[in-house]
């Protein structure tokens, strides 16, 4: 196997010649403390960022077995792991390098949801994290210096950062194991208590804006508190701090299975807890908010969504006149209406088994509800 002493070698050599050299740094280059798989180069410096992976041994790694002994704590920390690398990433990257995207180094860190991901895989033997790297060049020239920098400086320097327990903030990355492990344990016990949802006391249910997932803070967040009706305990593995008081016994809102409408005036938060809810089939990052909003992920939120494809859908239960005589047992069309759109969504729903859905009128074709006999018993004519 190559060394980096080899890789540097041919950056030095392919340094100013055209970038089509840079597949000459395709393979594996074997450092002291890791492995760097170079998979894919780009082919100019504003195509798609070359592939490189970078596997740790668990010598180095030294990560505790328990925090990948089970699925969820395996993706809990290898999603913790990504976020560390990205801010690593951050830190220690310069940017600017040559044209397009020379110089980025990147890692898909997602959202506020913690989700397995190819960017890392925790195993016993070793740790690999998957990075895009933008090889630097300036028009067609390669900037070999600039790569030599990155691949054998940056990279191992971030490697020591996000890549090593001894590094890292060990109390938080436990905290962020643990935390998931909690809702997971949330979610697993839904069906026997017969609630489709948990929202828990404390909750910071707001988000920055309508274009951001990130939570509001400041005077205007207000932790979410639970009706007397419906509020219920659920015991978590995990000690949590609750609004305060630390404790393995969350209180908040358990939607009961069956019908619940969340009714209130214009920007009373319906719609913000409609959303909490339909993103709770995903466990969150801690600080997120929404943490301890836990859904059943067999939730499916359910819209109109007019101009959409619809093919062979029986929607007779929902809506049997239509114009021109169309068969609504066997309907398709290539530009639904709001009412058929919103008809077809939730018997797609029902077919890949969907426990609960999720509606907003907001996002619902009125047309379509006000047909429905429950909904105009709920909402009577008179109201």
């Amino acid at each position: 196997m190559a060394t980096f002493d080899d890789l540097q070698t041919t950056l030095h050599r392919i340094d100013g010649r055209g970038v089509k050299a840079y597949k000459d740094l395709v393979g594996e280059f074997l450092s002291p403390l890791f492995t760097l798989y170079i998979d894919h180069v780009q082919g100019d410096p504003f195509a798609t960022p070359s592939k490189i992976r970078v596997r740790v041994p668990s010598t180095f790694a030294n990560i505790p077995p328990d925090l990948f002994s089970n699925a969820i704590r395996r993706i809990a920390i290898q999603d913790y792991l990504i976020r560390t690398i990205h801010q690593a990433i951050h830190q220690i990257c310069q940017r600017h390098r040559g044209m397009g995207k020379s110089g980025l180094i990147s890692i898909d860190v997602g959202g506020q949801e913690v989700l397995e991901r190819t960017g890392m895989v925790v195993t016993e033997p070793w740790i690999e994290a998957r990075m895009e790297i933008g090889l630097p060049a300036q028009g067609r020239t390669i900037l070999g210096r600039q790569a030599e920098a990155m691949l054998c400086d940056e990279i191992p320097r971030i490697v020591n950062q996000s890549m090593n327990w001894d590094a890292l903030d060990q109390t938080q990355a436990r905290e962020f194991v643990n935390c998931v492990e909690n809702q997971e344990a949330i979610r697993g016990q839904l069906h026997a208590l017969g609630l489709v949802a948990f929202v828990a006391d404390g909750s910071q249910l707001a988000r920055v804006s309508g274009a951001s997932d990130l939570p509001l803070k400041g005077e205007n967040s207000h932790p979410f508190e639970s009706p007397d009706s419906l509020r219920v305990k659920i015991p978590i593995p995990h000690t949590f701090k609750q609004q305060g008081t630390l404790t393995k016994e969350l209180t908040g809102l358990g939607i009961p299975k069956g019908v619940t409408l969340i009714v209130g005036g214009g920007y009373h938060g319906k719609s913000t807890l409609l959303r909490a809810i339909e993103r709770g089939v995903y466990p969150h990052i801690p600080g997120d908010g929404r943490e301890y909003v836990v859904t059943l992920n067999t939730a499916v939120k359910v819209r109109a969504e007019d101009g959409r494809r619809i093919e062979q859908i029986n929607m007779s239960g929902f809506i049997t006149n239509l114009p021109f005589g169309q068969d609504t047992t066997h309907f398709s069309t290539d530009n639904a209406s709001g009412s058929t759109s919103q008809a077809a969504t939730i018997l797609e729903a029902m077919e890949i088994g969907a426990e609960a859905l999720l509606l907003d009128e907001d996002t619902s074709a009125t047309n379509f509800l006000v047909r429905d006999a429950r909904m105009q018993a709920l909402v009577h004519k008179t109201h």
